[in-house]
């Protein structure tokens, strides 16, 4: 992970009951909590709430071959990307590791990213020096700043009204909103996730003006929890320098929700994909755990998952959910059987089944060589 940039700590930080996050945290400079995590979590759910997450970094590329130039150097399919579309994409480095992770969209002749605040330098410093001749203008866009709204509310007459808008797009599907920036459909946290992309310094209005027609305020907290449940990963916490896409479920194209479109070529890492794609598995994968919530204590990102004492996987972001009680995402050994008996740090934890990942789909390079074989 990149050195974290310094941030100003969100003007939102201001409101009533917000308590901010853990100064070693990665969403410090924004709210944790508003008093109350577990009913923030069950508005976001169930109801309407919204996120403070400005503390993301966004930037921006202009110029006609904006698409076509980042196509040919990321590993989703976006070199016809349509006006108001959005995709998940992935930088690898030359092993097919997983560098960074970012969203985009594009609307009305700009291209929009955001990432994770300690990551965008690094990425924008990257995109910098891939222009060579093509006309793509990357440039940080600290004016924009990053909002969430989550529940199935959301869509009710009233926050549509204070959003300005007639109806929600699909996911991925973006909209202009009146006085600048856009909103974005997610396919997650949850079933229903939006994305506001706005001015920084209208992040005060737009707070006050959703909260007002029946957005609850939630913090990072209420975000993680439901990110965690869906099993999605936060780069730089839940995957490490080693993380190739299939262990993170970041392989698919827009439609599949995924960030690795796997027939396309062009990008730096496209080996790696697809001979795990094609031949092979994953050496790890990413699951859900449960922890035991009779622990005194919660283990920390990064501790090791051992079964039997043998080190198995590490975790990364741990949580407590209002339903599913404590529970953290953990890269694993794909060997390891999902009734196996764990220890998170010194807390006993079980893999949910649910989580783990099919692997009975017959590969094409490997059907291939079995028939070669007389298979």
């Amino acid at each position: 992970m990149s050195e974290s940039p310094s941030v100003a700590p969100s003007p939102l930080l201001s409101y009533p009951g917000a308590v901010a996050g853990p100064d070693d945290s990665l969403d410090a400079g924004v709210a944790w909590h508003y008093g109350d995590p577990l009913r923030e979590q069950r508005s976001a759910e169930n109801a309407a709430a919204i996120v403070d997450r400005s503390n993301r970094f966004v930037l921006s590329i202009g110029g006609d071959e904006r698409l076509t130039w980042l196509h040919t150097i990321s590993s989703q399919h976006i070199a016809q990307l349509p006006d108001g579309g959005s995709a998940e994409n992935l930088s690898l480095d030359l092993q097919g590791r997983v560098e960074e992770h970012f969203v985009l969209t594009d609307l009305d002749g700009t291209t929009w990213i955001d990432t994770e605040l300690t990551h965008g330098p690094g990425l924008l410093a990257f995109l910098q020096k891939m222009v060579f001749w093509a006309k793509a203008e990357p440039a940080a866009a600290p004016e924009m700043a990053v909002l969430s709204l989550l529940g199935p509310d959301v869509r009710r007459p009233k926050i549509l009204a204070a959003l300005g808008i007639a109806s929600l797009p699909p996911v991925y599907g973006a909209v202009a909103l009146p006085g600048g920036g856009f909103l974005r459909s997610m396919p997650w946290p949850g079933e229903h996730a939006f994305d506001l992309i706005v001015p920084r310094d209208q992040l005060a209005r737009w707070w006050e003006t959703l909260t007002a027609a029946g957005a609850a305020p939630a913090g990072s907290w209420a975000f993680e929890a439901l990110r965690v449940a869906a099993v999605r990963p936060r780069i730089g916490v839940d995957t490490d320098e080693r993380t190739i896409p299939h262990e993170a479920r970041w392989i698919g194209g827009i439609a599949e929700h995924g960030a690795v479109h796997l027939d396309k070529g062009c990008y730096r890492g496209q080996e790696t994909v697809a001979r795990v794609h094609n031949l092979g598995k994953p050496p790890r994968h990413l699951v859900l755990l449960h922890l035991d919530g009779s622990a005194d204590t919660r283990p920390e990102p990064g501790d090791a998952v051992t079964a039997d004492g043998r080190t198995v996987g590490h975790l990364g972001t741990v949580v407590d959910h209002h339903e599913l009680g404590p529970i953290a995402l953990a890269l694993v050994k794909r060997t390891v059987p999902v009734d196996t008996a764990l220890l998170a740090g010194s807390v006993a934890a079980s893999i949910d089944a649910d989580s783990v990942p099919s692997y009975d789909a017959v590969q094409a390079g490997r059907a291939a060589v079995d028939r070669l074989r007389g298979r």
